[in-house]
């Protein structure tokens, strides 16, 4: 016998169906791979929230697919780094929890990307906000309004730290993980997966965001609730050079509050961002999710729109104490004539008037030379960076078209104005009775980061005592200048007691 030889041998017939049996299996399995490959690979996964301010608080704009850490990394770093963030992890850098058991704070979003869960930041990051009336009150939320307890610069330092720390590597990740604080008893599949592929994209991805965001260690501390809006802008979306011989000192530390983003509808026209560089409502919105991680190519536009619907018409919460009626009234004389024209005015009905034919330059932008507040902010948004980012969105129906550059600073509505302490476009003036001052009268050097309401002059508490890590606001600091809005077109040479009246009036507001 030779066992070689086939002494049966398929007929031409036969050996023409295996053929193409095999063709078809061979198709099934290639469609079944690419399937897996779509679904894991090139399919993306966000969390549904059926309420809207749910899907504002946690849901994903986009920003996890460029930007995002792994979920598991992030969660990871609070673990690894106790001894410099503490017991409360990310609450350092003024991050909210809904509840102490969450395992990723409010402004935190989830997508799964390649087939891992990222995280990144979402809109509400920087506008949710919250007040204490005494020290033993829980937090209550300003949904829309300023991040007062957001320390953005300190959360940038400490991730380009992780990126060039020797201390931050697989064994010490992958502990991390495992450790009762994460949970997440990795495999052995597993742990080969992030120590060979996670933990070095990571780590690369961390040391390049220090590359690019070098320039922060010239800066001066922006402090909590503020941000450097256009510079990190300029390094991360066009690669500008922010070096010493490219940027002055001035163009450098331009920080400013985090704004309010309710009663959007009525700001529709209007110059918006706080030197009024844009009309556009929606142009405005893209391009502070480009500020939140997104990219022109991952940006999920259909959830930036579902946040855009939410504030349309959002409310900003009524003041959280009594008003002096009789006061209010007297300060509603004071307000028309002073401050209407630029701000509006709550009409008759109780209702706020954005009238502009009424109004004339409410939402329009005063020169510098007339406002006379901090330069930083305007000197940092130059007419080159207004044509580099018209240039963004190139070959999408919203590409932008309205950024230019402006002569100074736009005159905002008032409305909800109480909840959006500290004051001027960089918060360098802590209450509303301050404001009315003289420049010269107004705070010099103050604490910054509190949420305790001072409800008789309107605004964050700044003493030293009213909040566990305050931040010293030094008003003579580059970027800090408390001038400006001033003089008598202004109303800080009227009366101590039309100045108290005019503060009862804006509580209305």
């Amino acid at each position: 016998m030779h066992p070689e030889i086939n002494f049966d041998p398929p007929t031409p017939v036969e050996a023409a169906l295996a053929r193409k049996r095999f063709v078809w299996w061979a198709v099934v399995a290639a469609l079944i791979l690419l399937a897996l490959y779509y679904l894991v690979f090139v399919n993306q996964y966000v969390i549904a929230y059926k309420d809207d301010l749910d899907h504002f608080k946690h849901g994903s704009i986009g920003s996890e697919t460029a930007n995002g850490l792994p979920t598991l990394v992030f969660r990871a770093l609070p673990v690894i780094y106790s001894r410099e963030l503490g017991p409360g992890g990310y609450r350092k850098f003024g991050f909210l929890y809904e509840s102490p058991n969450d395992d990723l704070p409010m402004a935190v979003s989830r997508r799964v990307v390649d087939g891992v869960e990222r995280v990144w930041l979402n809109c509400s990051v920087c506008h949710i906000g919250t007040y204490r009336l005494k020290q033993t009150d829980a937090p209550k939320y300003i949904y829309g309004g300023s991040s007062n307890n957001l320390r953005l610069y300190d959360l940038i330092k400490f991730l380009l730290h992780v990126g060039a720390d020797p201390g931050f590597n697989p064994d010490s990740l992958i502990a991390a993980i495992n450790s009762r604080e994460v949970g997440g008893h990795l495999n052995v599949a597993q742990e080969a997966i992030y120590r060979h592929i996670v933990f070095p994209r990571v780590q690369s991805a961390l040391q390049d965001l220090g590359r690019t965001l070098n320039f922060i260690n010239r800066q001066n501390d922006w402090g909590p609730g503020r941000v450097d809006t256009f510079n990190p802008y300029k390094a991360i979306q066009f690669g500008l050079p922010l070096d010493a011989a490219h940027i002055t000192d001035e163009e450098l530390n331009g920080s400013s509050n985090f704004p309010a983003i309710w009663s959007q509808r009525s700001r529709v026209g209007m110059n918006l961002h706080w030197d009024g560089n844009n009309s556009s409502v929606q142009e405005r919105d893209l391009s502070a999710a480009l500020g939140a991680g997104v990219t022109p190519t991952t940006v999920d536009r259909a959830a930036i729109a579902r946040v855009e619907r939410w504030m349309w018409d959002l409310a900003p919460l009524p003041f959280p104490g009594a008003i002096d009626m009789v006061a209010a009234e007297r300060g509603r004389t004071l307000f028309a004539q002073y401050c209407a024209n630029c701000h509006g005015l709550r009409d008759a009905s109780g209702a706020y008037s954005y009238d502009r034919n009424r109004f004339p330059q409410l939402g329009d932008v005063t020169p510098l030379d007339a406002i006379g507040t901090d330069r930083g902010r305007w000197a940092s948004y130059t007419q080159a960076f207004a044509g580099a980012q018209n240039m963004l969105y190139a070959g999408y129906p919203w590409r932008f078209t309205h950024f230019r550059k402006t002569s100074g600073y736009a005159n905002q509505p008032l409305d909800g104005i109480w909840a959006r302490s500290p004051y001027l476009h960089n918060g360098s003036v802590p209450t509303l009775r301050d404001l009315l001052e003289p420049a010269n009268n107004r705070p010099e050097v103050w604490y910054r980061g509190s949420d305790l309401f001072d409800v008789k002059k309107v605004g964050y508490r700044s003493d030293p005592d009213s909040g566990q890590d305050p931040f010293i606001f030094n008003t003579f600091v580059l970027g800090n200048s408390k001038s400006g809005h001033e003089g008598a077109a202004y109303g800080t040479d009227l009366s101590p007691s039309d100045k108290d009246a005019l503060v009862e009036y804006m509580k209305t507001l």
